[in-house]
């Protein structure tokens, strides 16, 4: 099949699948909401459009709400580009925010200075807990979507159990960190709203990585294995290698983006749960068909929807968790397979058919 083809059905393809998962989320609004018509309303405008105008602040809320999952869904790319199905961006992303919180407490620097540290000691630990899932694949042959899963909660209960005893400030009234130095912060870019300057740290990342996946060695090592692993062997790429470097790589970036988005929009550390980035970012990823260039319009489109599940269920008494009604069914309709295979069918046999008279009237023409 053409390149342009195939690009073609995968545009089409997603677009189908994001139609029909909006269209159940539909089914369930028309059920759950009193006034179904306000609730597709919030759903649909609201997140920018308010009282007839552009509600600046809702969307400057929206951008901000990209910064976490465009670095785990940016982790995720990398990772599956490779075939390894690796699910440890969401406990990575969890210990990336409290080791930031940590050096943002407790490790004073000059401004400027003290929130790059932060957020690169963070990246660092990141890669070193994704040499977990990524040593035991290689020299175990243990699944590295087992481990990370696992790793996961051992990180959640770890952090909880630091946190509760040994770096909780006392005088509050719930479980949180001492406040960050002022020095630690990452800026906000509007005051009064989510966006700060860790957004625009998420679009140089997602250039990066792109530049990276597909004008590098490396990058183009981890698509050939993501491929065909065996012929990668037989070809001398050192697999081995290859697979631990793009975990390694998916927990750098999980780790920033969960130091970034606590030093940006918290004033300390109070993470109670895993904060569910990592596995919007595996949405993210498949919306995006692992391309880093097109992981930032997928977390926007995700941060949009999220964004309208919210305002739904406070003006419409929709349940937030319309949210995960959406990605679920929109998850379901990108990783089968035979989803809209016909159509796909077709196209390789149009493909074929157009190559065959070509070649045939060149011969003709080679004769004449």
């Amino acid at each position: 099949m053409e390149n342009k083809h195939m690009m073609a059905f995968e545009i089409i393809r997603g677009l189908v699948a994001i139609l029909i998962a909006i269209a159940v989320a539909f089914i369930f609004i028309f059920i759950c909401a009193d006034d179904p018509g306000e609730a597709l309303q919030c759903l649909l405008i609201k997140p920018i459009i308010s009282n007839g105008a552009l509600n600046v602040k809702s969307i400057l809320t929206i951008l901000g709400r990209t910064t976490p999952i465009i670095f785990t869904g940016l982790a995720v790319c990398v990772m599956f580009s490779a075939n390894q199905f690796n699910l440890g961006a969401e406990g990575v992303t969890m210990l990336g925010g409290f080791i930031g919180a940590l050096i943002g407490i407790y490790v004073p620097m000059a401004a400027g200075v003290h929130s790059f540290v932060a957020i690169l000691v963070a990246s660092i630990v990141g890669g070193l807990v994704m040499l977990i899932p990524a040593l035991t694949k290689v020299k175990l042959k243990a699944s590295e979507m087992v481990i990370s899963l696992m790793m996961n909660y051992v990180i959640l209960y770890t952090v909880l159990h630091l946190l509760n005893n040994v770096f909780a400030d006392r005088s509050k009234g719930s479980t949180q960190t001492f406040p960050f130095e002022l020095t630690a912060k990452v800026g906000t870019v509007v005051q009064g709203t989510e966006l700060t300057y860790g957004f625009f740290i998420a679009i140089i990342a997602a250039v990066i990585i792109a530049i990276f996946m597909y004008r590098t060695r490396w990058g183009y090592a981890i698509r050939m294995i993501g491929i065909n692993e065996s012929f990668s062997k037989y070809s001398g790429i050192k697999v081995g290698a290859i697979i631990v470097a793009s975990q390694v790589i998916g927990g750098v970036l999980a780790g920033a983006g969960g130091a970034i988005e606590v030093l940006g929009r918290d004033i300390s550390f109070r993470w109670l749960d895993l904060p569910g980035y990592g596995w919007t970012g595996v949405t993210v990823a498949i919306l995006a068909k692992n391309n880093p260039i097109m992981v930032p319009f997928a977390a926007l489109f995700i941060a949009y929807l999220n964004r309208g599940c919210e305002l739904m269920a406070i003006y419409a008494g929709v349940p937030a968790e319309m949210i995960d009604i959406i990605q679920a069914v929109i998850f379901l309709f990108f990783a089968a397979e035979q989803f809209l295979s016909r159509y796909r069918q077709k196209l390789v046999v149009k493909d074929a058919r157009e190559e065959i008279i070509q070649r045939a009237n060149e011969m003709k023409g080679e004769k004449a």
